[in-house]
């Protein structure tokens, strides 16, 4: 409610209790004065706050309103976006990325127990020392493990976690048909020197590694296929 109709509400109140009368302008100014001096029209004046947000809302209409003179409405506002896309890009650049959107280096899969770090050169150069000194049951173990990780480094085959050396063997013989017997072989072979504890010998030794140098130097018959 604004001051002047409180003003008029208040002079409507006074005049029906007394006889009517016309006051000069003196005495009108004077019964105006006193009534304004009344608390309850500084209530109705807008606070200090109210006066803020009122001219922080004007300035902002001001500057997105197109029809300023020469269009600088628009051209500010444009001018306004340009300058808080250049800010955002800034922040980026100086504090980089999110943490959540990093992602850590994907790690080998372990592989039948084996922590799942070294490849498959590394797993045969490895198995390759432990036959020469005569550690068959390891050579034997390492061997199988460089067979299988060099197929999974050419992406010939995809082990689930867990998966035993004979679901391997099974999966690489869908890969290369001719050598699913020796597949089969060689997961028995790594079956008995790793969990029955059976001696190894340098033919078992012998075995493992010929099916992974074959392996190795084969290309799938679906590959070929392809290519042909």
């Amino acid at each position: 409610m604004g001051v002047i109709p409180i003003v008029w509400a208040r002079l409507a109140r006074a005049a029906d209790g007394v006889p009517p009368l016309t006051p000069d302008g003196d005495e009108a100014r004077r019964w105006a004065e006193q009534e304004l001096s009344d608390p309850a029209y500084a209530i109705a004046e807008p606070t200090p706050f109210d006066r803020i947000a009122r001219a922080i809302g004007d300035f902002i209409t001001s500057l997105l309103n197109p029809d300023l003179s020469g269009g600088w409405g628009s051209t500010f506002a444009l001018v306004a976006a340009v300058v808080v896309v250049a800010i955002i890009v800034a922040a980026f650049l100086v504090w980089g990325m999110p943490r959540a959107t990093r992602r850590a280096p994907a790690r080998a899969a372990a592989l039948f127990g084996e922590d799942g770090q070294r490849s498959a050169a590394e797993l045969r150069s490895a198995a390759a020392e432990r036959a020469r000194a005569a550690e068959w049951e390891a050579a034997i173990v390492l061997r199988f493990r460089a067979l299988a990780r060099g197929c999974l480094e050419r992406g010939l085959v995809d082990l689930p976690p867990g998966a035993t050396v004979h679901a391997f063997a099974r999966a690489a013989a869908r890969v290369f048909p001719a050598l699913a017997g020796r597949l089969e072989d060689a997961a028995s072979a790594f079956d008995d020197v790793r969990y029955l504890r059976r001696p190894g010998t340098p033919e078992l030794y012998d075995a493992v590694a010929a099916v992974d140098d074959e392996l190795a130097a084969a290309r799938p018959p679906v590959l070929e296929g392809a290519t042909a």
